[in-house]
């Protein structure tokens, strides 16, 4: 007897004789028999009380939730990484159709220059974009692109590209319609405790995603090696890096490894401003708030608790006078004052046979955040960075003895953009047509 019919049988002997014992069809099957058996082996199935029309109806929910699906996308901002994103999204969806694997339908588009909507749902030709983004002034509020969004026939993920506050504080409206977030936004990751803890508690109840890996370094994954490392069951002791492109060219250059630190710190900067390295303001990189927010953000994913970027000490490289500079020009012309006092700080490294480096710091063990200024020797990875590269080392349980430490390109557009499109196509591959908004 086959071992089939011998289970068959054991089931069957299970029962009293007689007794009717209805059989649940699988939802998996296209059948439209749905049948109940007595346990008398002998007997003929009797057919099912259960109409092939109940069956058919689930048989469709359970597809709707289980099928991959395309995905709707509405894009905010279009400046040098959303326009970037743009057109990586385009050669993906390309590759997508050449492999018959789901794509983005980009259905809005909007920024301060102007917006195109999809009002039917249909992709936007992303080959025309910026045309089809001119002919329509101004931006769509936030609520007219939650509407929007919340009747999505699909699921719909909102890209926010810019630094927006009033941006990042409407997570939680798109979160609460089952929308997914892909952003590199370090807005609302770095707010301060409370809404922060607002924006989590959201994404646990809700069906969207939220995704925020580019806001720190950019393309580099270090936003989920910590979540991985963390779901694994390893222990974090330490979190700390350069994180600041910008910095990162500035001290590679103003404080070389291998040999001695010739030029000013006042030219260094003004170099790294005609090349585009810094903000049009340079204080805004050289007052360490932004690497002040990235580590925010890594230090509360490792368990650190954190009030706000400011709430922990911050070295900033304004001098104090300039800090109340009229503008970028008035502060650029100031500059050249304080290089004595920098010079100083280098000297004094270069004797230990060190360099020099801006980083921060997440001690978890320690339950502490901080920026710094901290001297390195020749061999250690921190002083041996090119161009503007990150680099942040992860010190475990697990990667005690030798840390984990990633290195790359942690700023530019093309890489800052593949990191949002890595999280949408994360988003795409865990959501489900049933994931609908409006389903």
């Amino acid at each position: 007897m086959s071992y089939s019919k011998t289970l068959s049988r054991l089931f069957f002997s299970s029962f009293p004789k007689n007794t009717s014992i209805p059989l649940f069809r699988s939802h998996i099957f296209n059948s439209q028999k749905s049948l109940s058996f007595t346990s008398n082996p002998n007997h003929r199935p009797c057919a099912s009380f259960f109409s092939t029309a109940t069956f058919s109806s689930a048989n469709n929910r359970f597809h709707k939730m289980t099928e991959r699906t395309n995905v709707n996308v509405a894009i905010i901002g279009t400046g040098t990484i959303g326009g970037e994103l743009i057109n990586q999204i385009r050669d993906f969806n390309v590759t997508a159709s050449q492999k018959g694997t789901p794509s983005f339908n980009v259905v809005a588009i909007t920024s301060t220059r102007g917006y195109c909507i999809s009002n039917d749902y249909k992709p936007i030709d992303l080959t025309q974009w910026r045309n089809l983004h001119a002919q329509n002034q101004g931006a769509l509020s936030v609520d007219v692109l939650l509407d929007f969004l919340s009747s999505s026939p699909l699921p719909a993920i909102v890209v926010d590209n810019t630094s927006s506050d009033l941006v990042a504080s409407s997570y939680p409206k798109f979160l609460a319609k089952n929308i997914s977030i892909a952003t590199p936004n370090k807005k609302g990751f770095s707010a301060n405790a409370d809404v922060y803890n607002s924006l989590v508690e959201a994404s646990k109840t809700s069906n969207g995603h939220l995704m925020h890996e580019a806001s720190v370094g950019a393309g580099l994954p270090i936003i989920s090696t910590l979540k991985e490392l963390i779901a694994t069951g390893d222990e974090i002791l330490k979190v700390e890096g350069i994180f600041s492109g910008t910095l990162s060219y500035i001290f590679n250059v103003w404080s070389p490894n291998g040999k001695k630190g010739t030029a000013s710190f006042s030219d260094i900067v003004k170099i790294a401003k005609e090349n585009g390295y810094t903000e049009p303001d340079p204080r805004d990189d050289l007052n360490g708030m932004d690497v002040a927010r990235k580590v925010t953000i890594l230090s509360r994913l490792a368990g650190v608790q954190v009030e706000s970027p400011s709430s922990f000490p911050v070295k900033s490289l304004i001098p104090k006078p300039l800090e109340s500079a009229a503008n970028a020009d008035e502060f650029m012309a100031g500059l050249p004052n304080y290089d004595a006092e920098f010079a100083k700080i280098r000297d004094e490294a270069e004797k230990e046979g060190k360099v020099v480096r801006f980083v921060g710091e997440a001690d978890v063990v320690n339950k502490s955040t901080l920026v710094k200024l901290e001297k390195y020797d020749a061999s250690h990875p921190f002083a041996n960075l090119q161009s503007s590269d990150n680099i942040i080392a992860f010190t475990t349980k697990r990667y005690q003895a030798r840390p984990l430490v990633i290195i790359g390109a942690g700023a530019g557009p093309a890489v800052t953009a593949a990191g949002v499109l890595g999280d949408m196509i994360k988003i795409m591959s865990q959501v489900r047509a049933g994931d609908a908004p409006s389903a």
